[in-house]
């Protein structure tokens, strides 16, 4: 008995060791691709801070058009605490940091989950680690040229945009050379817009990331559809379900504004419908290459052949 015990117990010792061991070169390789991926972050937040101003100009030019068609000739922001200007940079960087590193980290984090994959896995899942960026960098680029520039309009046209030039020339009636300036009659209380940078930039940035999201949504049910867990005529039958969660995704992401509401519910939705037929597409392609392989069974000729099982045990 202790001979066999003892043998028994050192075939547990050496499969535990043997089942430790692929555990351990998969963190040691875990912890390799994230250092890389972090250092690529870094470098990326690095560039980023570089050019952050000019991005920072970039982003608030929906803003700037806007104040410029209300009138006001040299629109300006301002901000009201010492670290504020130097904090709205290091978030554009954070940012867009993340947008220059993420083909390293894309491929850092391919390169430790292909090992794992069949061929057939690394064919399907590669081209939708291709898509998502592009389908971000469109979302991302329709919410900043179209979106953005449509709520600014709309949020601003309330407001008494401030014009030097214009405040000069009807504020005062006299010379230009100081004598005899008359300031006209008050009329109560001026409520004017001075913008701030970090409150205007998280607008932007919410119409951005929220477009850049959503642009996702095709990527996402195709990749699920490919999968097998989610069918075309699934999605159909869930379309109502579909049409609150997008109307409450609008409620939420964007500010309280009808404009901006119906152009993110319009835009998921059509995504949700493109989605819909990607998923078709993919289903039709899988059962081409069953029925090529002589692999694919329609219901009524699995029927016909349950009935003639039956029929010949009868």
């Amino acid at each position: 008995m202790s001979q066999t015990d003892t043998s028994e117990d050192g075939l547990n010792t050496d499969e535990m060791e043997d089942s430790s061991a692929p555990l351990i070169e998969h963190l040691a390789e875990l912890r390799t691709r994230l250092i890389r991926a972090v250092l690529a972050f870094i470098v990326g937040i690095v560039i980023a801070f570089t050019v952050a101003e000019p991005i920072l100009q970039f982003l608030l030019e929906p803003i700037e058009a806007t104040l410029r068609e209300l009138g006001d000739p040299s629109p300006t922001m301002q901000y009201t605490s010492p670290q504020e200007y130097l904090f709205t940079l290091f978030r554009i960087s954070m940012v867009f940091g993340f947008a220059l590193a993420f083909p390293v980290i894309g491929y850092q984090l391919w390169r430790f989950v292909a090992p794992g994959l069949y061929s057939k896995e690394k064919g399907a899942f590669l081209p939708f680690l291709i898509a998502s960026p592009v389908m971000f960098l469109l979302g991302a680029s329709f919410a900043h040229f179209v979106v953005t520039p449509l709520a600014m309009a709309f949020f601003l046209g309330f407001a008494d945009v401030p014009s030097i030039i214009a405040d000069l020339m009807a504020g005062f009636v006299g010379g230009t050379d100081g004598a005899n300036v008359v300031p006209l009659e008050d009329e109560g209380i001026r409520i004017t817009f001075f913008g701030k940078v970090n409150e205007s930039l998280d607008i932007t940035l919410k119409f951005i990331m929220a477009f850049g999201l959503c642009f996702q949504l095709p990527v996402l049910l195709t990749l699920m559809g490919k999968a097998g867990l989610v069918s075309a005529e699934g999605l159909r039958n869930v379309r109502k379900y579909a049409i609150v969660g997008i109307l409450l995704l609008a409620a939420l992401v964007t500010p309280p504004d009808i404009i901006t509401q119906v152009i993110l519910f319009v835009v998921v939705y059509g995504l949700y419908e493109i989605s819909i037929q990607l998923v078709k597409r993919v289903e039709k392609t899988r059962e081409a290459k069953l029925r090529a392989e002589g692999l694919w069974f329609d219901d009524e000729e699995e029927d016909e052949d349950l009935a003639n099982d039956e029929e010949s045990t009868s």
